[in-house]
């Protein structure tokens, strides 16, 4: 039973597909008071996952302004969105918040620093697959033996407290660098083939296009390992064989932008690996490709939206 003391302040900044999970979860078990920051007024929020439907009611926020310090923020937002929740995450943050960034990429921490003044912030790998599937309505697929990796330490302990019983695993290392790297590598083809192409997790059934992602996955565990993470001489192989284990139905952040016309986050992503391999001095023609090719389909798809705005 959750004692007065134990009971939290949860503010989730990005109602999308990881958000409106997380949010949706901890708001059915009620253990912490959650508040959902979005941009147009929400009072339900319903889950779906095989293990049934969750329908709750949700406490939601449309103005920064009416936004108070909270124990706990977590950031779900899509990594190129991070700068458009200053305003939420002034309000939100005091010295004893903690901020769980759940976003892709790497470098979180760095990232978050200038926008959270005093408040901690606790980097955390995001699993699980999410779908939208209306404003107040999201898709929950497991994706492997854990929802959650966090750093073995006070802060990655306390979030993995902060979820006790939703049902979200959570995974504990003190090698935080290499997990990070494992799912950049897991997203820097996942992400690009879905969106350049359109495609669900069906495409990566193609053998030339396991070919591909074969030897792009080589380049990019090229850098990781210059960037210290310890990666396996086969990692290549590892992660397009746990790639193919998902389901060929199974959609993408980024094919779920394309396919609505948003810009995606191809920086966070392909753009990571290629700005590192630029630090380390480790060649990246494949990605830097496949950066050239997502940003220029980003940007169209950014202009189109502006056009039919004016």
């Amino acid at each position: 039973m959750t004692g007065p003391s134990d009971r939290k302040t949860i503010a989730i900044v990005g109602l999308g597909s990881i958000g409106g999970i997380i949010a949706g979860l901890l708001r059915a078990v009620d253990r912490h008071d959650v508040i959902a920051c979005v941009r147009r007024p929400l009072d339900r929020l319903t889950v779906e996952r095989a293990e049934g439907t969750v329908e709750v009611p949700l406490r939601a926020l449309t103005d920064p302004a009416a936004a108070t310090p909270v124990d706990w923020v977590l950031l779900s937002t899509k990594a190129q969105d991070t700068e458009s929740s200053a305003p939420w995450l002034q309000r939100l943050c005091g010295p004893r918040t903690r901020v769980a960034v759940l976003q892709n990429g790497i470098g979180h921490a760095e990232r978050l620093a200038p926008l959270v003044g005093a408040a901690t912030v606790v980097p955390t790998i995001v699993y699980y697959n999410g779908e939208r599937l209306a404003p107040d309505r999201v898709r929950f697929r497991r994706a492997g033996e854990h929802e959650f990796a966090v750093a073995d330490d006070t802060d990655g302990r306390a979030f993995e407290g902060l979820l006790d019983g939703t049902a979200m695993r959570v995974r504990r290392s003190a090698d935080f660098t290499t997990l990070a790297w494992r799912k950049l590598l897991l997203n820097a083809v996942a992400n690009p083939i879905t969106a350049l192409t359109l495609q669900r997790q069906a495409v990566f059934r193609r053998a030339d296009v396991k070919a591909l992602c074969h030897a792009i996955l080589e380049e990019a565990a090229n850098v990781g390992r210059a960037d210290g993470a310890q990666l396996a001489p086969d990692e290549a192989e590892l992660m397009l064989a746990t790639l193919l284990t998902y389901p060929p139905d199974a959609g993408t952040s980024m094919y779920f932008d394309r396919v609505a016309g948003r810009p995606f986050e191809a920086d966070a992503l392909t753009g990571a690996i290629v700005a590192a391999g630029e630090r380390h001095g480790v060649p990246t023609p494949l990605n830097g490709l496949l950066l050239t090719l997502l940003r220029a389909t980003s940007d169209g798809l950014r202009d189109a939206a502006q056009a039919e705005r004016r």
